[in-house]
Order: C-alpha cells, then structure tokens, then sequence
C-alpha cells in the first residue's frame, strides 16, 4: 500500500502542506547530509518501525539518490539484529517488489557469505574483554553471540560500508528511543568516519520521520559524546 500526495490531501492537508513544503522541500535540501546519507537514514528509521506505507517511496528514492541495491539489501539485513527480525522481513517484502519494477537482479544484490573486511583486532579485544567481564558470566549465550555474529561477521560485511553501518545503527536507535545503546554506537560511528556535524543533521532530519521526543531524548547523548571526542 502507498499513498499519494492527494490521498494525504484528501484526509490531512495541513500535513501535506508540511511534507510538500517542510520536509522535502526543505529538510531534504539542508546541506549537512548528502541526499544519500538521507535516504539511509529514513530508511533505518521506516524499517526499525516497521512503517511499510512509507517504505516502498524511499526504497524508490534511495535508489535514485545513489544508494545501490546491495547497499540497501545490507541495510535491511543489518536492522535484523538491531530492529529485529520480523521489520527486517517486512522491509524484504516492500524492496522485492521495487527490485522488480527496476528490474534489479541477483547480480546487483550482495553476497551471503562474501570475504569479510580486516577486523580491528585490539578494538575487538577490548570490546570484547569489556562486555565479557560486565555481562559474561551471567549472559553467556547473547555475549558470545555479539562477538561472532555481530562485530566478527555482520559489521565485517563489505557491501555497506562501516561509516554506513554506522549511521543506521544510529538512526534505528533513536528511531526506538534507545538510547542507553547509544552512546557507544555514536563512539563507533565517530571512529567510523561520521562527524559530529552530520550525527546533529540525522538527528534533525530524524525528528520528522520519528518524532520529536526520540529526537529530543538523542541530544544530551550526541552531546556528551562529541563533548568527550579529543579535539
């Protein structure tokens, strides 16, 4: 199901005038985030919702704004384990009819088991010795699973880049107001090449996409850690 600019006119036209006007006309067009890093950004927000109506427009527009199939079959793969599983397997149902319509085969889609990327062993380690000692003992199964499922497999995977994994990681966290994840997927995004100028633009552009209060509840963390990065 999708709707038309006159289906929201039809019921709500004040919102239209602000999605026509506001949101894409302007929030779209601010220079702080490239229109590509936009898209994925909405997208990690519609998926980590589960927001179908929406979802298959920005596939479509992602598309256009330069973010390849692979890119986007990554991004719905990676918020499995972040939004879950059943939003990842409704984003599958809205993408494969827009992968029809353009005719985007198998050949354009990522590997499932493809060489990973170096992984950053001592970051690895340290992150690893952390949450083990915090969680291990009393958790063994899901910190176990973090170390070889999560950092040592999914964020190796070179079909979305780290900055990018990153940055959904981000958005589909305050997407779902969580933000004691936050911090530390702000740390990795930061170390990942995103900076701070663009974190406060996904924020803003997120605030209309998942509300103002997720939005809102992000800052004091955002600011915390950019305060804390050296200089």
């Amino acid at each position: 199901m999708t709707l038309s600019h006159a289906d929201v006119q039809a019921v709500a036209p004040a919102l239209n005038k602000y999605a026509q006007d506001r949101l894409l006309g302007e929030v779209w067009k601010r220079p702080g985030l490239a229109a590509r890093d936009r898209s994925l950004v909405t997208l990690a927000a519609l998926i980590a919702r589960n927001q179908a109506v929406e979802l298959s427009f920005h596939i479509s527009l992602a598309l256009d704004n330069g973010v390849k199939p692979a890119e986007i079959a990554e991004t719905i793969t990676h918020l499995a384990f972040y939004a879950g599983w059943g939003n990842a397997v409704t984003a599958v149902t809205v993408a494969k009819d827009v992968f029809a319509a353009r005719k985007i085969g198998a050949d354009q889609l990522p590997a499932a088991s493809p060489a990973l990327l170096p992984l950053n062993e001592a970051g690895e380690a340290d992150r690893a010795k952390r949450v083990g000692e915090q969680f291990g003992a009393a958790f063994p199964g899901i910190v176990q699973y973090t170390t070889d499922v999560l950092f040592r497999d999914l964020w190796l995977r070179p079909d979305l880049a780290p900055r990018d994994r990153s940055l959904v990681t981000v958005s589909a966290l305050i997407a779902n107001g969580q933000g004691p994840q936050l911090a530390a997927h702000l740390i990795i995004g930061m170390n990942n090449g995103l900076t701070a100028a663009e974190v406060s633009e996904a924020i803003t552009h997120l605030a209309f996409y998942v509300g103002w209060p997720n939005a809102f509840s992000a800052l004091p963390v955002a600011k915390d850690v950019f305060e804390k990065r050296p200089k």
